[in-house]
């Protein structure tokens, strides 16, 4: 198994940019693919975007290209953590953010129910 820690959620300013980090434990992590997802109040999770540890493929969801080249994906394989920079955040991106984990046997998924590991979310909040 993988255990996985989220940090870095926050209060933030329309405009304002936060780095998100998932901590990986457990298992060798570079036997997974790491997804994050977020979830507003009243709604689904939704997909953001996916990475390998290794870094050779990464995706990012297209969902209303709201997130596009906005938010991006980098990792520290040394302390096991992967990151989420997001910038000129909006009222809009106000969610409890996850991150999970997936069988690196698996191909890359932007579906909730294909990460069978989550971490807790931390909440990110965005004023206006």
């Amino acid at each position: 198994q993988v255990q996985l820690v989220e940090s870095g959620g926050g209060l933030v300013q329309a405009g304002g940019s936060l780095r998100l980090s998932c901590t990986a434990s457990g298992r060798t992590f570079n036997n997974y693919r790491i997804g994050w997802f977020r979830q507003a109040p009243g709604k689904e999770r939704e997909f953001v975007a996916a990475s390998t540890w290794s870094g050779t493929r990464t995706e990012y969801s297209d969902f209303g290209h709201s997130m596009k080249g906005r938010f991006t994906i980098s990792r520290d394989n040394a302390r096991n953590t992967m990151y989420l920079q997001m910038n000129s955040l909006k009222p809009d991106d106000t969610a409890v953010y996850y991150c999970a984990a997936r069988s690196m046997r698996l191909p890359m998924s932007d579906e909730v129910g294909g990460y069978g590991y989550w971490g807790q979310g931390t909440q990110v909040t965005v004023s206006s």
